[in-house]
């Protein structure tokens, strides 16, 4: 019965050095775009569903000199077409103060009405099955209070969600782009390694060893490289999510962006070294055979 021959170690060359740190910088790279077309789209899903059957009232502010009872008349006209609208649920009227606490970031504190006029804010939550018209109602507000806007964020929307197609989309070159490097340069190593060994593999093929086997001494070379490489990529990836989560800190609201992964996603970054080095072998083992079969 013949026996199987024993696997040969290769000798350390140029790719024990090359091979893992540029697989580590494509692995890293690779992360970090998944990451953050995941975390892009996320984001416009929770933007959408807090927007989900809200619409915002402006009413703007009166001209000098107008009483803050016709000021205010102006705006009780705005609420009352919109309450006695069919398909609104709910009017919630913004006060001074709260506008200004959303203009605190933009405009600072301590800003009094006196300081700049600021028009009328209104929330309005709308039956998502059964919404209004929102033209009708748009021109309807316009002919009460002239310069009256109706925003229903669907403008601001379709904005975030072309960004978020083009992360996306931009993220996705750059995998492909990173995993067609990294097949390039395994096969550029795989037959640097070729070459530097020629003497060893005339030697195996005198001895009877087929290309099978000398393949599987490249490939695992290849897939020892690649699983090290690919260890420190996400290694790195990982200290980089969590040093950015660190920066942002827990953040409650629905505008900044906010790195959360789940389960799942943790665990396809876990297994991104493991994809990363079963490439390199594969790539490796059909390099050296399709070589073995031109070389004399």
């Amino acid at each position: 019965m013949r026996r199987r021959p024993a696997d040969v170690p290769l000798a350390k060359d140029v790719s024990d050095r090359f091979l893992p740190w540029l697989v580590a910088f494509m692995v890293y790279f690779v992360a970090l775009a998944a990451i953050s077309a995941t975390t892009m789209h996320k984001l416009v899903e929770r933007w959408d569903k807090g927007l989900s059957g809200q619409l915002t009232v402006e009413v703007p502010p009166p001209d000098p000199g107008v009483s803050e009872t016709e000021r205010r008349g102006r705006i009780d006209r705005v609420v009352q077409i919109l309450r006695r609208t069919i398909g609104v649920e709910e009017v919630a009227l913004y006060g001074a103060e709260e506008i200004a606490e959303l203009l605190e970031p933009w405009l600072g504190g301590g800003l009094a009405e006196q300081d700049l006029p600021l028009p009328g804010m209104i929330a309005v939550t709308v039956d998502t099955e059964a919404p209004p018209d929102l033209a009708a109602l748009a021109e309807q507000l316009d002919k009460a209070v002239p310069g009256t806007l109706l925003n229903d964020h669907k403008r601001w929307l379709g904005k975030l969600l072309d960004l978020a197609r083009s992360i996306q989309i931009f993220a996705g070159a750059i995998v492909l782009l990173v995993g067609g490097i990294a097949v390039m340069a395994v096969v550029f190593v795989t037959r640097t390694g070729l070459s530097i060994h020629r003497e060893v593999i005339e030697i195996l093929h005198l001895i009877g060893a087929r290309d099978p086997y000398i393949a599987r001494q490249f490939q695992r070379h290849a897939l020892g490289l690649g699983l090290r490489g690919g260890m420190i990529g996400s290694a790195l990836a990982l200290a980089t999510i969590l040093a950015i989560g660190q920066v942002l800190g827990p953040v409650e609201s629905a505008l900044p962006p906010v790195l959360s992964l789940s389960l799942a996603e943790w665990g396809l970054l876990a297994l991104l070294p493991f994809a990363t080095a079963a490439v390199a072998m594969v790539t490796a083992r059909l390099t050296v055979l399709g070589t073995l079969t031109r070389m004399p």
